[in-house]
């Protein structure tokens, strides 16, 4: 198996591009130093080493059972959770107060990078339970969270977020899972959840499900759906588990890939309905919820880019390794075969993937950046940007390394051929484990609408504009400079296109909705290519610089690898940016106007 990741490219994004160390200027990190960011990034790396990935494999061929009893995993998934949970990452990043390490939230990202390359399944667990936890803290009453986030927090407890139904997927107005109010202020739930990861094991003494259901009597549609913490066990008041709450689990789903997270159909009220507790208030639950879906869309992009960046090591390494043919101007049969990453269309599907792969991790890193600013920035007005900018991009960074990400596994199968096709090889795991993530968490189809009718909608809004302001700032630093001042001519080019479309867009969506959105996938694409291309700036514009101070040997290797997949960013990844932006203008209509008889 390759490393995890590049460790000199996690450095990189954190300390060169980000700046991370800046954050220790912040009230939050003064009792922290660099070090502590360092070491939590080495016990990451090491736990993921050690714990995670040796049983990868394992797990994908033989995922869980349920005997109608109880739900069964390899025996590594729980010593994983374990290391995990021991090591404090589902704690890191809340306050010392609350037994957390009080990091920052892009130094806990950088790690879970690491869980998510070595096991994206196992990893799933203590994911899911960090976005319930924080849920959960934010806006659930003292008592519930007395009751119940110090046991998600030192692993006692997991969590999950239950929002699908058999019937309904992306479409939550239409929800059908009911809740009933009893005399105690508690509620009892009746309904069905499907999808739901995590939803039934033995690796924790208690489950926490964040569920979305309705009131009873309450307005259909989204205003009407309300939050409620159903555990799969009652909890005690002097804290211990209790009976088995009526949450039952119907049966796990059989998948493509992440094969040893769970994923079941949950039941909920057959004996006489599951204890529910009100989080918030009455129907405000699906407002709440978008607070873990949008981590979680984050979070998916990151696993994604993650096992994009595996499949670029992997094939890397084997191409390094592989000799097979010559160059086609070497007319000598009795020569030497030269290792295929040699030949320029190896060259080519390792260079995509590393545009892919590193492109993809930046973005993440970068919207983890503006989580933190967004809670500890120095002023409101600052915090504030923050958030409106990671509010426009969370749709690109969730789809943009949800798709290149595949298509990175995807090139590594092709570089390796037909090893690259069977089981001997970690290739074809990492294709079926990454092709979730377009899907879950909200679909293409989903974040695009998200990005143009709600992001933008027929005005815009001021994420736009800030990200605007925060590109044309970008290409003014670099337009100065001798290679890095080649790629705004062409990056400048792409956001004039953005700008045009996305007018027109807005035209169209004002005129006619259903036709103004029916591009919308395709607009989201273009978005995301040019958000890319500003990240690839900027780390081209920091390796220039290192250059010009005198890198040299490997480092100079490094950087100059950044200032060429840059390159090759902008030469091909924006080429097609002129054929979108004319077919969006024009208001194309070849999606919205085929008809159902027609297929």
């Amino acid at each position: 198996m390759a490393t995890l990741l590049n460790d000199r490219d996690l450095q990189f994004q954190l300390y060169e591009v980000l700046n991370t160390d800046a954050l220790l200027e912040r009230p939050r990190y003064a009792d922290h130093d660099r070090g502590t960011f360092d070491a939590t990034l080495n016990t990451a790396r090491d736990i993921a080493a050690q714990y995670f990935a040796p049983h990868n494999q394992k797990g994908d061929a033989n995922e869980p059972t349920f005997d109608g009893e109880k739900v069964s995993l390899i025996p590594e998934t729980q010593t994983a959770w374990n290391a995990f949970a021991e090591a404090g990452f589902l704690a890191s990043h809340h306050d010392f107060d609350d037994g957390g390490s009080q990091l920052p939230e892009v130094v806990l990202r950088a790690s879970m990078a690491y869980f998510n390359a070595a096991n994206v399944s196992s990893t799933a667990y203590s994911f899911l339970t960090i976005g319930a936890a924080n849920l959960l803290k934010s806006f659930g009453s003292d008592e519930l969270k007395d009751k119940y986030l110090p046991a998600m927090l030192d692993g006692r407890y997991s969590g999950t977020m239950a929002l699908t139904e058999p019937g309904q997927g992306s479409a939550l107005g239409d929800l059908k899972t009911l809740a009933r109010p009893t005399d105690d202020g508690s509620y009892r739930l009746f309904g069905n959840k499907m999808f739901i990861s995590g939803g039934d094991h033995e690796l924790t003494d208690n489950i926490v499900h964040m569920v979305l259901a309705r009131i009873e009597g309450a307005p259909a549609g989204v205003r009407g759906i309300s939050l409620f913490l159903v555990s799969k066990f009652h909890v005690n008041d002097d804290g211990s588990r209790g009976d088995r709450n009526d949450v039952a689990l119907a049966g796990l789903l059989h998948k493509m890939g992440y094969r040893n997270t769970t994923s079941t159909v949950l039941n909920f009220g057959e004996k006489g309905g599951a204890v529910g507790y009100l989080v918030g208030e009455p129907h405000k639950g699906l407002g709440y919820m978008f607070q873990m879906m949008n981590e979680a869309r984050i979070g998916v992009g990151l696993g994604a880019a993650a096992m994009g960046y595996q499949s670029y090591l992997e094939a890397l390494d084997y191409a390094r390794d592989r000799p097979q043919g010559r160059p086609v101007s070497n007319k000598h049969p009795e020569s030497p075969q030269v290792n295929i990453v040699e030949h320029a269309d190896v060259r080519r599907m390792l260079l995509m993937q590393k545009a892919y792969a590193e492109g993809s991790l930046a973005l993440c890193l970068y919207a983890s950046t503006l989580v933190e600013d967004a809670n500890t920035a120095d002023n409101d007005s600052e915090r504030k940007a923050a958030a409106e900018l990671l509010d426009l991009i969370t749709p690109m960074v969730k789809t943009w390394p949800s798709k290149y990400g595949v298509i990175a596994s995807d090139l590594g199968i092709q570089v390796l051929g037909g090893a690259g096709y069977t089981r001997e090889y970690p290739l074809e795991q990492l294709y079926r484990d990454n092709r979730l993530n377009p899907i879950h968490e909200g679909t293409e189809g989903i974040q695009g609408i998200d990005l143009l009718g709600r992001k933008l909608g027929p005005k815009g809004g001021d994420g736009y504009a800030e990200f605007q302001r925060r590109i044309h700032a970008t290409l003014e630093d670099a337009a100065d400079m001798e290679t890095c001042g080649h790629f705004v001519h062409q990056l400048r080019e792409a956001l004039v296109l953005l700008v045009g479309v996305t007018a027109d867009l807005q035209q169209q969506l004002a005129n006619d909705p259903d036709h103004g959105l029916s591009n919308a996938t395709m607009y989201l694409d273009m978005f995301g290519r040019i958000l890319v291309g500003w990240i690839w700036l900027k780390q081209a514009m920091v390796a220039e610089q290192a250059l010009a101070d005198g890198a040299s040997g490997t480092e100079e290797a490094f950087y100059r690898g950044k200032i060429h997949t840059a390159r090759y960013f902008m030469d091909w990844e924006l080429a097609p940016l002129e054929g979108y932006a004319r077919l969006l203008s024009a208001g194309n209509r070849d999606n919205i106007d085929m008809e159902n008889d027609w297929f």
